[in-house]
């Protein structure tokens, strides 16, 4: 029998235990987090790149005129913080008094201090706390403090979170809202998992949540600061076990993949379409992000074409050594690289069918691509803004020398671009298509039956309902 659960006191208000996960960029969105707080949940908008609005309400795209990527960046700054501070304030207005407005930024993400502060010093009061992950945010609370709000930082092991508490955390504990566990396994978006940690073997998160207590109550916080379960939550009843469970201490949940499929949720028309259509296994967790986290999206043809172009690769070596001993002859425009006899012939048969540029990695490897697919990563990388502190795909850095001093990765792709164009109408096939991996429960789940497509406070009603 579900055991339900309780309002919280969170940020000085009553709200249920039930946060809104924060996408971006441009779909965790006022539209979205209003209405979930508005439920009297935690709603989230993102301040990774969000929609700015004209006077006449119309949104304004993101064009960069800039030259150099030090000067593009700093116009995607500015895009970051206006949109962002527009859709907390109409989330705010939305929402009239209830639940909680959070705002969830990447760390890794370009400039991501610089926006906290434009937001936040912009949003007084309508901002409850900040959610932050991909990373180690140890000066998020720093930032938090210095506007008095609450900061969660978003975690995938207990040892994490030691090293945040040891370093920063513990000198502000008084606004520690919550932390959020994200699953590495089962979270959509980018995720924490570790060089020890398989990618194929997915662990049981009670273990894992269980230790972050511990290591929370080593730290002398209180059982009342939730931990905040995300990935792979899809409805409450099969969490039974964890509501007022004394190991655990308090526990409130996090939806990120549930509340794209809402008549307040953004994304187009397209994307919720085919989430109605998705099977167990359609989620793909994937190391090609050029962040160089694993994350987690749809195995559409996007994702696909990353995956066959890294198979289309043959180590090298700049002179004959060893069992490189053949010079390559296509793809490689008078140049020398050595390969195995093995590697000499697929390479000859990827240029047959019509693979015939070779690109360089940072690995000394080879990828085999066709001549367009060519143009467009070139041009993409020509065309980077700064969107990540670290990006593999441009080599970009927000350092003072601007460069990861690695080669740029032909494996990855432009992050800003695909996220961009899927948020705004462009096609679900050809770009990212973040997703947790429940999406494929949107087909099984008799609540979507006929096409049926929620309101948010359905949604967050369903939800309490243990369903």
């Amino acid at each position: 029998m579900f055991k339900g659960i309780k309002p919280i006191v969170y940020a000085g208000r009553e709200v249920w235990p039930l946060i809104e996960g924060g996408k971006g960029v441009a779909v965790s969105n006022h539209q979205s987090s209003g209405a979930w707080a508005s439920a009297g949940g935690i709603g989230t908008v993102s301040a990774v790149n969000a929609d700015s609005y004209d006077p006449d309400g119309k949104i304004v795209p993101q064009v960069y005129h800039a030259l150099t990527r030090r000067a593009r960046h700093e116009e995607l700054v500015q895009y970051a913080i206006d949109g962002a501070v527009d859709q907390v304030k109409r989330a705010y207005e939305m929402a009239e008094g209830r639940g909680a407005i959070n705002i969830n930024v990447l760390w890794e993400m370009g400039g991501a201090q610089r926006v906290l502060h434009g937001v936040l010093e912009r949003t007084k009061g309508m901002v409850a706390g900040v959610t932050c992950g991909a990373g180690m945010p140890y000066k998020l609370s720093e930032i938090a403090v210095s506007y008095g709000v609450q900061y969660l930082p978003i975690i995938s092991s207990g040892r994490a979170f030691r090293a945040l508490w040891k370093r920063a955390y513990s000198k502000a504990a008084e606004h520690l809202g919550a932390v959020v566990y994200e699953d590495p396994w089962r979270a959509g978006g980018h995720n924490g998992l570790s060089n020890a940690e398989d990618p194929l073997v997915p662990q049981d998160p009670f273990p894992r949540v269980k230790a972050l207590r511990d290591t929370m109550r080593e730290g002398g916080i209180a059982d009342s600061v939730p931990i905040v379960m995300a990935g792979g939550v899809w409805n409450l009843k099969e969490w039974n076990d964890w509501i007022d469970n004394p190991e655990l201490g308090a526990i409130a949940f996090q939806f990120g993949t549930r509340p794209l499929l809402t008549r307040e949720s953004p994304i187009p028309e397209d994307w919720k379409n085919a989430l109605m259509t998705l099977e167990e296994g359609d989620i793909l967790l994937h190391k090609f992000s050029p962040t160089g986290f694993y994350s987690s999206a749809v195995r559409n043809p996007f994702l696909r074409q990353l995956e066959a172009r890294s198979e289309r690769q043959i180590a090298f070596s700049g002179e004959a050594a060893g069992d490189h001993q053949y010079q390559l002859d296509v793809g490689v425009k008078g140049k020398s690289f050595w390969v195995t006899r093995g590697d000499l012939l697929r390479a000859r048969e990827w240029d047959m069918l019509g693979f015939t540029s070779a690109l360089k990695t940072p690995d000394n490897t080879l990828v085999f691509v066709r001549p367009e697919e060519m143009q467009v990563i070139r041009k993409d990388q020509a065309d980077c803004m700064g969107c990540l502190s670290q990006c593999s795909f441009s080599s970009w850095a927000d350092t003072e020398g601007n460069s990861t001093g690695r080669l740029a990765d032909p494996r990855s792709f432009c992050i800003q671009k695909t996220l961009q164009d899927i948020a705004h109408g462009g096609p679900i096939e050809q770009n990212l298509m973040f997703a947790g991996h429940s999406a494929f429960r949107f087909r099984r789940d008799p609540f979507y039956s006929n096409g049926f497509v929620p309101t948010t406070r359905q949604l967050v009603d369903r939800i309490l309902t243990g369903d």
